[in-house]
């Protein structure tokens, strides 16, 4: 039988991360398993469905209720007949008079629940955070390594993501691996509102590129992202290369030793 590895990245080319606060990572840990639920007086009161009562049978729960229910299955992973039972304990540890909805009532409502997702940061101006990801298709590839002991066959595509400052995701575009990431910021703010103007740009070292200050300096958005190691000062004197040497001169600036000893 071949043995089950956790992960497809050989230990020889892992990232080793060493704990040194210890007293902070073991407070952490133990906020994990902290579980703080309460229910606002408008959600109490609506929890029953009230007003113009329609032929037929009438409902017990409204929409408000089912969706609580559900959004607690998701986010503890839970069966229907573990969150009937799940939100009846939390109700009867809260000493409230309500009913938790039935397991087959919120199989059924599930299909037709229309779920109102309120909008988020509805300001003028906005910080976008831009990030990609790596999603794998399932294939053959880690089957076939585990089964056969060869490498199979294996594709990728990568998700770029804008959020603001929220939270909230902005702008999203799926490419394949092998594309960069900075080549792909200008189609993410194509994605950004006509009324919404992007104040600040953030991202890791991968978008340090005189493209990306260029297309934020003549937005008049400020770029917050670090240099790369080998990074060197530019001679050009447009505003976006004065922008990118600021950056490097901050770089420099943290590295020196005497910055460091000033922060130990």
């Amino acid at each position: 039988m071949a043995a089950r590895t956790s992960s497809l990245v050989h230990p020889k080319y892992k990232t080793k991360y060493s704990v040194k606060n210890w007293a902070q990572y073991e407070r952490g840990l133990r906020r994990r398993g902290d579980l703080m639920i309460w229910f606002n007086e408008d959600v109490m009161e609506s929890w029953v469905p009230r007003g113009k009562r329609r032929r037929g049978a009438q409902r017990c729960y409204s929409d408000l209720a089912i969706e609580t229910a559900l959004t607690l299955r998701i986010l503890f992973h839970l069966p229907l007949r573990q969150t009937e039972g799940f939100v009846a304990s939390i109700l009867g540890l809260m000493d409230l008079d309500l009913r938790s909805p039935d397991h087959s009532t919120l199989s059924r409502r599930a299909r037709q629940l229309d779920v109102q997702l309120s909008a988020v940061g509805r300001g003028k101006s906005i910080h976008l955070i831009v990030d990609s990801t790596g999603l794998q298709i399932v294939g053959q590839g880690p089957w076939a390594n585990a089964k056969h002991g060869k490498k199979g066959t294996r594709e990728w595509r990568k998700l770029h993501i804008g959020v603001d400052e929220n939270g909230v995701i902005v702008a999203e575009k799926l490419t394949d691996s092998t594309i960069d990431d900075a080549s792909v910021v200008k189609d993410l703010v194509a994605q950004i509102p006509d009324d919404k103007k992007i104040t600040c740009f953030t991202a890791d070292g991968a978008f340090d590129q005189n493209s990306i200050y260029k297309t934020f300096t003549e937005l008049g958005a400020t770029v917050v992202v670090p240099p790369v190691n080998t990074t060197t000062l530019s001679k050009a004197r447009t505003r976006a290369a004065k922008d990118r040497n600021r950056s490097i001169n901050r770089m420099l600036q943290l590295r020196s030793p005497r910055s460091q000893a000033i922060r130990n």
